[in-house]
């Protein structure tokens, strides 16, 4: 059997924020809960989980790996997520005028990305 990953996890320290904050953003429910870990729906169709796992630690330097959100729309979206608690992390950028991206971080400083669909 092909190793397959079962969820994209996200340590912090305010799990109900991140919950609230990427939920709605996306879209997506939660589909399980305890004390300290969370699931929403599946990335995509049979994709991975995204959960959000308590820790007692905050983020410290940047991210290793980061989400990026394909949308049609990079403004449009940054608004939305500006409104839910995002910040804006720099210009949008890329070799393709046409097809911009930007970084943002969440409301606990985590960066992910809008690119265009």
């Amino acid at each position: 059997m092909r190793p397959r990953v079962s969820n994209v996890a996200i340590d912090c320290t305010d799990m109900d924020a991140m919950v609230a904050f990427w939920g709605a953003l996306l879209d997506m429910k939660v589909t399980g809960r305890d004390d300290d870990w969370t699931d929403l729906e599946a990335l995509g169709d049979g994709g991975p989980l995204l959960s959000f796992q308590l820790v007692p630690d905050g983020k410290r330097v940047k991210n290793r790996v980061h989400l990026d959100v394909e949308v049609p729309d990079i403004h449009a979206a940054g608004e939305r997520a500006r409104a839910l608690g995002a910040t804006v992390h720099g210009p949008p950028m890329g070799d393709n005028p046409d097809k911009p991206f930007q970084v943002w971080l969440d409301p606990l400083g985590n960066e992910f990305c809008f690119v265009t669909a």
